[in-house]
């Protein structure tokens, strides 16, 4: 039951951010250590996020929603991988919201399969060790169409990051609620967003440059 109210709880932070101007939304929906959970409930789940996603394309695609998946979506039931694919193609020319869904994810699983794709290319030649930098990585990694993250929110009085986008919340500002999921609403996110509103993200420089680089902006 937790679940399905989780999938409300999806519905309504992707209309708020289509209301409110919010472009990118990534959301952890499975992650790669999730299989140690009971059978019975990674069954439902996977029954869950097919009957979702049957559910509800059709109107995420009206409403501009754009949805791509990353994880090691291979591993994932056929029926669930084709449904996948089809919800992807339905929606692949929006722009309105992209929504990121990581279902089988975790960060260093991303950062292994980078990795294992970068030496493949050093291995063949195509690519030279020397000029393997921070970008190479970057653009080795499941996310590497989207931002980085400007928030990271968890849920559930949990204070970790449970092995997601470990290499991309390197400047993420971080935001951590008793809430649950399931009843994350409106109001709790405006209250997380507000938080981030105060935030000074200096990214290595003093307070000083940040002020000096916001005037010259205005």
């Amino acid at each position: 039951e937790g679940h399905r109210r989780g999938v409300q709880t999806v519905r309504t932070i992707l209309e708020y951010c289509g209301q409110h101007g919010i472009p990118y939304l990534t959301l952890f929906a499975f992650s790669s250590e999730n299989w140690r959970r009971p059978a019975k409930e990674v069954r439902l789940l996977m029954l869950l996020l097919a009957n979702t996603l049957d559910r509800e394309i059709r109107e995420l695609n009206e409403k501009g929603v754009r949805l791509k998946f990353i994880g090691d979506l291979a591993s994932l039931p056929v029926e669930v991988q084709d449904k996948i694919a089809t919800a992807c193609e339905l929606t692949k020319n929006n722009t309105r919201v992209h929504l990121t869904l990581a279902v089988n994810y975790g960060g260093k699983w991303d950062l292994r399969q980078a990795c294992t794709k970068i030496a493949a290319q050093v291995a063949s030649g195509e690519l030279s060790l020397d000029n393997i930098d921070e970008s190479t990585i970057q653009r080795h990694l499941a996310t590497a169409s989207l931002p980085e993250p400007d928030l990271f929110i968890r849920t559930g009085g949990e204070q970790r990051m449970s092995n997601f986008l470990l290499w991309q919340l390197a400047y993420t500002e971080l935001y951590f609620t008793d809430t649950f999921w399931p009843d994350f609403g409106r109001d709790e996110f405006e209250r997380a967003l507000r938080s981030f509103s105060t935030r000074v993200r200096r990214f290595g420089q003093t307070d000083d440059q940040v002020r000096h680089q916001k005037k010259e902006h205005v």
